[in-house]
């Protein structure tokens, strides 16, 4: 006969996975925050900890060290940002350059609206290590193939080379745009951006 597992206990409501949970996402939350005021090699799990009002035996829980930590606040910051362009571009309808202005004027107005997560998602994870970097080209590459799929017409969604050269020089845009202080507008920037977004976008 199979053995039954003993029932999970709650808490406020709340079961043991999902208080767990709870933390993790808290722990993201105040790394972002950290990380984005004091530079990741600047920060300590104890700041993290303190921020997200968690003791560090939690951290632990959920975390081999803050390379790990510091690699799932970067995806968190990634999936949300592809989430808001791909959803601008899906708002702005069929036609390839609107597409590609939509999904650009999302992500540099995300990046100006949480300046604490543009520097987690384009300064703190350079230079960290092998594996933080595997992880932002691996996000690149997700990043370029969801852009390429969406503007790009059939034949060029394959062409990853380009892509990465199209998601580079918009990311250095970026980088540069936020160094001057969020200088020029952000209509102006889009149109430097699309510059390179319609090299994609009108590939045969």
């Amino acid at each position: 006969m199979k053995a039954e597992l003993p029932p999970t206990r709650s808490y406020r409501g709340l079961s043991q996975d999902e208080r767990r949970a709870e933390r993790r996402a808290r722990l993201i939350a105040a790394a972002i925050a950290v990380y984005g005021e004091r530079g990741y090699h600047q920060a300590t799990v104890k700041a993290v900890c303190e921020a997200a009002g968690l003791t560090e035996r939690y951290f632990y829980e959920s975390f081999a060290n803050s390379e790990a930590l510091l690699i799932d606040s970067f995806n968190a910051v990634t999936w949300s940002v592809l989430g808001a362009i791909t959803q601008a571009a899906k708002e702005a309808g069929r036609a390839r350059t609107a597409r590609s202005r939509a999904m650009l004027h999302a992500y540099f107005a995300a990046l100006q609206r949480e300046p604490q997560s543009a520097r987690v998602f384009l300064v703190e994870i350079r230079g960290v290590s092998r594996a933080v970097d595997q992880a932002f080209d691996t996000a690149l590459r997700a990043i370029g193939k969801e852009v390429a799929r969406i503007v790009a017409p059939p034949g060029a969604a394959d062409d990853e080379l380009l892509q990465a050269g199209v998601v580079g020089g918009v990311i250095h845009i970026a980088l540069r745009w936020i160094e001057d202080g969020y200088q020029p507008e952000i209509a102006s920037v889009v149109d430097t951006a699309l510059k390179l977004g319609t090299v994609l976008a009108s590939r045969k």
